[in-house]
């Protein structure tokens, strides 16, 4: 069971390693090293049009970890009390996203490839996508 009491100030960015040379940049995300558990599902988001949003939802248990892949988008978090907006616009920039937060992202510039990490697979069950649903699961 997930602890309820999270906030979006425990959904912190890290600094993922960039690893440069002539040829290019690598960015390694490894399970319990880079990321803060273990990957069960990984899944892209591409091709949004402009003025566009997605996500708009919160997860019972699951854990995200989202990268700016390429180009830049925003992530809005809210714990039904508190409400904090991220910008990533580095691929070596992810922020971890706790359980029972709600989660918006908007703001995608042309181009931008936003990746998901997931603790978990995909359980339609698992998601809170009704934002009052979202603050009963929460605080009932």
């Amino acid at each position: 069971m997930p602890d309820k009491k999270l906030t979006v100030f425990d959904c912190n960015v890290f600094h993922l390693q960039k690893i440069h040379n002539r040829a290019g940049n690598i960015t390694p995300v490894e399970n319990n090293i880079h990321v803060p558990f273990d990957v069960k599902r990984v899944f892209y988001l591409y091709d949004i049009p402009g003025g566009e949003s997605r996500a708009a939802h919160g997860h019972k248990e699951l854990h995200q970890f989202i990268v700016a892949a390429s180009g830049s988008f925003d992530i809005s978090l809210d714990d039904g009390v508190n409400k904090k907006t991220v910008q990533l616009n580095r691929p070596y920039l992810g922020i971890h996203i706790q359980p029972v937060i709600w989660c918006d992202i908007s703001n995608f510039s042309s181009g931008a490839i936003c990746l998901v990490l997931a603790s978990l697979p995909y359980n339609e069950n698992g998601y809170l996508r009704d934002y009052t649903a979202f603050k009963n699961y929460k605080f009932l």
